[in-house]
Order: C-alpha cells, then structure tokens, then sequence
C-alpha cells in the first residue's frame, strides 16, 4: 500500500499550481486594494463628520453665548437651583429651548473655574465643577482666550454613544466670564457603520466574483498548456510521431506550433540517424567482408609461401581500408554540425580551387573541367563551400563519358549567386532525381552517397540551395548563394 504523500507537500504542489498562483495574483491585490481604500474612506469620511460636528456644536454654543448675560450669570450661586431664583430659572429655560429646539443632549454654562452656573441634561448643581471639562482643557484654553472650539475627541456616554462637546464664550463688557458648552450626539456613527458593512459586502461581492474569474481564467489557460505539457513528455519518451495539436490561444498556439516545429526536426533528424547508421552498416559490411575474406586468404598463401600471391591480397586489403575510411570520414563530415566560419570570399577563386583539386580524376577519366565566372564576393565559410563543390565536380567528372566535358560556371542573378556543374553524361533517370539527395543513396558501386546530401546541407547552412536541373543531353546541378550587399557610394 502507498503511502500518501506529507500535507506539506501537497501543499506545495497545490500552492504552485497554475490556478492558485492566478488566484493569489487576482485576489491578494485586489484585497489589499479594498482593505486600504475602505480604511481610508472610512477615517476620511469620519473626520470630516467629526470636523463638522464640531463645528455645528460650537456654532449652536454660541448662538446661545450670544443671548447670555455674562454680568447675570456671575450672579449665580450654590443653592439657587434649590431656591429657584429668577436669574438661574431664566438662564435653564434658554438652555431648555435651545436643547429642544437643536435635538442636543446637554448644554450647560460654567464660569472660568469650570463651576457650574446652569445644566439642563448634566443636572450638575450649581457650583460643581464638571469632570469632562478636564479632557478638553486646551479647547477651554482657546474659549476663555475668545475663540470658539470644540473637542478633539468623542467621548463615550452613559447610554453607549459616542458624543462631542462644542464650546463658546460668554463675555461681560468684552471680557470673557465663562463658556457655554453643548454636548451632541454623533449620530453619524449609524449610517457610517451601515456604509462600512456594505462596503465589506461589496468587497466580498467583488472578490468572490474576481476569484470565479481567476479560476476560469486559470482553467482556460491550464487546459492548454497541459496538452502542450503531455506533447512535450511524449516527445521526451521519445514519441516522435504523435504530432503536436493546434491551440486557438495567440501565445499558446505560436508555443504549440513551435514544439511541433520542433518535433518534426527531432523526428526528420531521428529518421535520418536510422537511416544513415542503417547506411554506415551496409557500407561497412562490404569492405570489412573484403578485408575478412583477402587476410584469410593472405595468411593461407603465407602459410604455403606463396610470397608474390601474397603482395596483391596485401594491396587488395589497403583499397578495403581506404574504402572504408572514406566511408568514415563522408559520414563524420555529414553527421557534424560544424559552426560557419564566414568571411569574405572570392566565387571565381572557389570554382577554380575545386577544379585545381579535382584535375588529377579529370585527366585519368580524359574529361576537361572547364571553369568560366563572374567576380563575386560571397560572404561564406570558403572550406566548406570548397568541399561541397568538390562533390558536385567529382559527380560530374565521374558520371562524365571519356573524352567529355564538365562545365562549372559562376555568375550574379538579382541578390543571389548561382554556381552550375553540367556534365554530358547518361544524366539521372527520373525515378531517382527525388532520392539522390538522401543519405546513402548512390548508384555507383564503390559510392558512399553522401556527396549530393553533405554539399545540399552546406548550401543551406549559408542561407542557400541545392538541386538538381535536367536538361535534354546534359545534367546540372545548380547550387545558389545570398551575395553580400555592396554598400552604396556617397
């Protein structure tokens, strides 16, 4: 029985899926977003009620200031609430109406000591100095120096609200006696603490719906990029065959067209392989048989002392060994990706170099290599492009009747540089002018077919081709190349 993988792990697999990465990405932001707006609004839309209390409170206290005689208040006493003089009764009834009239809690009046002269809604006595005025000591400060203020803070009350006290002066003869002081609820406390829940509401509205969106979207996209990641195992397992499908997404499908781009590379390149090691091992079969078959017969004749027998199976075996190392040598060069090493190069001086190379097999065969060109620069490795022309010469010098000619020639055709090898001989029968640029392909007894390919591969490694063009009595092979650009005179 297997054991299930630790939480943590699955954690971690769970965490650095597709889905819960765009999830946190859509999500964690967003929440991050609302949080501080809402904080943000929240403590703006308090302070300004707040301000804005205040500034009503103190309005009201001195509206009130305005209609109390600072001369009559000093006249109160300790013990006039009890007795009920004129003076004290007069002063509550204004209170009275203004706190009826404003919906206020409290108003009272105290003297610069902070004793009480009246309190309608405290119902402090008189000459009672009032705890609260404590808190708001640098606002009273501001009001006995003739402003008007109101507290900085809220203040909790007896009934669970919070409450602000706005503060005005009552002068006598333009001198401030003492202040009025109003105490309103805020009120606002209600609708802004509704305005916050649905606010949070919104905001859990806002992310369930992102977080729907961010699962969607992760889903959209993972579907695809795990077809493209089953694709890329079987590739990697070796299935070369099982082509890569199609994807609608823009990104995805250039992804996708690319792999299988890139499978068809693996798969012509794999196919290739097996063919050329299936090609390797036919060729090699047949001199390593020569080999096998002369050195036995070699060591029989040896062994009798036929020493004159001896020396031709002895040169018999050194053409099976140079065979074979041609064959070695044909296949490393077409097996190996060799980096280009360009420069500027000469096209004459190419064409007449492979001539030069090849004039020994010309004149065994009594065939002519005739060389015309037109001046070029090419911009090219110049080895590589003097082997692939060697190819192309031998084949026709090879395929060439005795007595006849190989005409190589050069010359410029727009931007490009077309180089022909034509030779009179029997030319390619059509069944085989599709095949004769595969590896291991020939006609030839003693050829490795590896010629035609290996020169095919070098015209395109330059941005260039080769093929084959029949003509009636000849056959040419045409092999074309960018030129470099001249740069124009000023």
């Amino acid at each position: 029985m297997s054991t299930p993988p630790p939480l943590t792990s699955r954690l971690k697999d769970a965490l650095g899926s597709l889905s819960a990465r765009l999830l946190v990405a859509f999500l964690l932001p967003t929440l991050l977003f609302l949080a501080l707006t809402g904080t943000a609004v929240y403590a703006l839309a308090r302070s300004i009620l707040e301000e804005e209390l205040g500034t009503s409170l103190s309005a009201i206290a001195a509206a009130t200031a305005s209609q109390v005689s600072g001369e009559r208040m000093l006249t109160i006493e300790p013990g006039d609430d009890t007795s009920g003089t004129r003076t004290w009764r007069n002063l509550v009834r204004l209170l009275t109406e203004v706190r009826d009239s404003s919906g206020v809690r409290r108003l009272y009046v105290v003297d610069t000591q902070g004793r009480v002269r009246a309190d309608v809604g405290g119902n402090l006595p008189v000459g009672t100095e009032v705890p609260e005025l404590a808190r708001d000591r640098l606002e009273l400060s501001r009001v006995f120096s003739g402003e008007r203020a109101a507290s900085q803070v809220l203040f909790l009350g007896s009934d669970g609200r919070f409450y602000k006290t706005g503060y005005a002066p009552v002068r006598r003869e333009g001198q401030v006696v003492g202040a009025v002081a109003v105490e309103g609820s805020a009120a606002f406390f209600g609708p802004l603490a509704r305005l916050s829940r649905s606010f949070a509401a919104a905001s859990g509205v806002a992310l369930g719906v992102l977080g729907l969106v961010a699962i969607l979207t992760a889903r959209g996209l993972a579907r695809p990029l795990r077809r493209l990641m089953a694709s890329a195992l079987r590739i990697g397992r070796g299935d070369l065959t099982t082509p890569v499908p199609p994807e609608p997404t823009q990104e995805i499908g250039v992804l996708a067209r690319e792999l299988e781009v890139m499978r068809g590379a693996l798969e012509s390149r794999d196919r290739q392989l097996k063919l050329m090691l299936a090609g390797v091992a036919h060729e090699v079969r047949n001199p390593l048989g020569g080999i096998s078959l002369f050195s036995g017969i070699l060591a029989e004749d040896l062994k009798a002392g036929a020493h004159a027998e001896a020396t031709g199976h002895v040169v018999r075996i050194q053409h099976e060994v140079e065979y074979l190392q041609r064959i070695v040598e044909d296949f490393l060069a077409f097996a190996r990706e060799q980096p280009l090493s360009r420069s500027p190069v000469a096209a004459p001086d190419l064409l007449t170099e492979a001539s030069v190379l090849l004039a020994a097999d010309a004149a065994a065969r009594e065939v002519t290599v005739e060389v015309v060109a037109e001046p070029a620069v090419l911009e090219a490795d110049g080895s590589l492009l003097t082997a692939a022309l060697v190819n192309m010469v031998k084949n026709a010098v090879q395929a060439s009747p005795p007595g006849g000619k190989v005409r190589v020639t050069g010359r410029g055709e727009g931007l490009g540089y077309t180089i022909r090898v034509e030779d009179s001989g029997p030319g390619v029968p059509e069944t085989e002018r599709e095949r004769i640029f595969e590896p291991f392909f020939t006609t030839r007894e003693k050829g490795t077919g590896l010629g035609l390919p290996l020169s095919r591969k070098i015209a395109r490694a330059h941005g260039g081709d080769l093929r084959l063009v029949p003509h009636p009595g000849t056959t040419t092979f045409e092999l074309t190349l960018p030129l470099v650009p001249v740069p124009e005179r000023p």
